[in-house]
């Protein structure tokens, strides 16, 4: 399944995640962010593929950006909330 989430208050405009069912259960088979600092995001991408998103989401729900109330990780977490949703 493919989902696109429209980020606030971050670089990244926009996150494409995929899942897959895997021995009954979704995880995340591919995660691309549009915008932001690319290097970093390749690197959270990389890191999640296979998980579960609720695990994805205990991890990285909270992280600031600076000054920012949010962050790119964050943002992710926002979306795989709402996927749950």
């Amino acid at each position: 399944m493919t989902y696109q989430y429209q980020t606030q208050g971050t670089c990244s405009k926009l996150i494409e995640i995929e899942t897959v069912e895997k021995d009954g259960k979704e995880v995340i088979s591919d995660i691309r962010f549009t915008g932001g600092c690319h290097g970093n995001l390749q690197g959270i991408a990389a890191l999640v593929k296979g998980m579960e998103p609720k695990e994805v989401v205990s991890r990285l729900t909270g992280i600031k950006c600076g000054n920012k109330p949010t962050s790119c990780p964050d943002q992710l977490a926002q979306a795989l909330k709402q996927i749950a949703e």
